[in-house]
Parts: structure tokens; C-alpha cells; sequence
């Protein structure tokens, strides 16, 4: 299983929000420069997270994007699917097929390990996340 950068980056930007958001609509330049991540990577995360309706975009001076919903309602797992992350330990994307069109060996192993990280993903919140000591500490660091 490995997490690529489209999943960390979205869940990143999406806890910097729900941290910085509270104070009101945050921008691509300040994710980016909190965040260390470039300012078109976040336009196309931005922009899908946006059609999952996840996030809401605000026009004009002092616009940027907030949360859709209440930051304990998005979990990270709703996060990763929003952005077609793939969280799968199998070979075959569980289609059953991971060997010559058969079940392979270890296959209910993978299995079993997806559903247990899906299961951690979808208890973790935003709304937790943001309130975690760690987490804040690190918010108050990257701010400059």
C-alpha cells in the first residue's frame, strides 16, 4: 500500500484548513506557503475537492476556500476517495484476479488490511485532527 502525493497533500491542505479556516477563507498562496506545496499542485486538489463538495470557494477581495461542512463530518477516508486515491494493499485492486485470473495466496491477508485502513480512515476527522496538541503545534510553527 503506499499513499501517493495526491492523497497526503489533499488531507495536508484540508487539516491547514480546518487549523487556519476559522479565521476565514484561506488562499492558495498561504496553503502554499504553510504547506510547502505549489500553488498549481493545490489549484487542481482545490478544484476537486470543490465538485465532492467538500470544499467552497468564495470570489472576489478576501476570498479563498473554506470547508463545506463542519470540519468533524469530513473524514480522511472521504478525503482520499474525493481524490481518487486508491488505498489497496492487493495486486489485483480486488478484483479477485491477482493470479493467472485467481485468488492468490495472500489475498484475504491484502484484504483484511484494506478494510482495517479504511475503518482508521474513516474515524479520523478533520475536526480531530485539527484539535490534536501535535497537530497544532506544527500549525503555529509553519505560520510565518
Amino acid at each position: 500500500m503506499k499513499l501517493t502525493t495526491k492523497g497526503r497533500y489533499a488531507v495536508t491542505a484540508l487539516v491547514d484548513m480546518a487549523i487556519h479556516g476559522l479565521q476565514g477563507p484561506v488562499t492558495i498562496i498561504e496553503l502554499s506557503n504553510r504547506q510547502d506545496i505549489s500553488q498549481a499542485y493545490l489549484e487542481q486538489l482545490m478544484g476537486i475537492l470543490r465538485t465532492k463538495g467538500i470544499l467552497a470557494s468564495i470570489k472576489g477581495p478576501g476570498g479563498g476556500y473554506i470547508l463545506a461542512k463542519p470540519a468533524e463530518l469530513i473524514t480522511v477516508a472521504e478525503i482520499i476517495t474525493a481524490v481518487n486515491e486508491p488505498v489497496d494493499s492487493t495486486r489485483c485492486g480486488g478484483k479477485h484476479n491477482c493470479q493467472q485470473g485467481k485468488v492468490c495466496l495472500t489475498h484475504t491477508l491484502w484484504a483484511e488490511l484494506n478494510h482495517t485502513m479504511h475503518t482508521f480512515l474513516q474515524n479520523k476527522n478533520l475536526g480531530e485532527l485539527a484539535r490534536t496538541e501535535e497537530i497544532r503545534q506544527v500549525a503555529m510553527r509553519q505560520i510565518k
